[in-house]
């Protein structure tokens, strides 16, 4: 069986599906969380309007500094406490953005990983 490299159909396709969607900040940077109050946001975060993630919600979206809003990467996150998976996709994010961003989904009863964009 021979292999193909997808990558960048996989990249290309999330942009698409950026720029077909609605973006809504739901918390914006420095808000707290609703529920969790000690969880204060480094950078707006909302989602994907009519779109589908795999908690049945919107497609959820971190924003960050970069003036490009290209997906620069994709956590991959897994909740015991919930019971389910689901995927945060992070546009115009840096690195250093990225990685705070991934401990924050590295609490708890929560476990993810990122995938960044080359």
């Amino acid at each position: 069986m021979e292999l193909i490299d997808c990558r960048y159909d996989f990249w290309f396709k999330l942009d698409q599906l950026v720029a077909a969607s609605n973006l809504k900040i739901e918390r914006p940077k420095g808000s707290s969380h609703p529920r969790y109050p000690s969880l204060v946001y480094p950078l707006d975060y909302g989602y994907l309007q009519d779109t589908r993630s795999g908690d049945g919600n919107d497609i959820d979206v971190w924003i960050g500094s970069l003036s490009s809003q290209t997906v620069t990467a994709v956590i991959c996150a897994v909740d015991l406490e919930k019971r389910d998976t689901e995927i945060k996709l992070l546009l115009g994010c840096t690195s250093e953005e990225s990685r705070i961003i991934l401990d924050i989904h590295n609490t708890g009863s929560q476990s993810a990983i990122l995938l960044v964009r080359k």
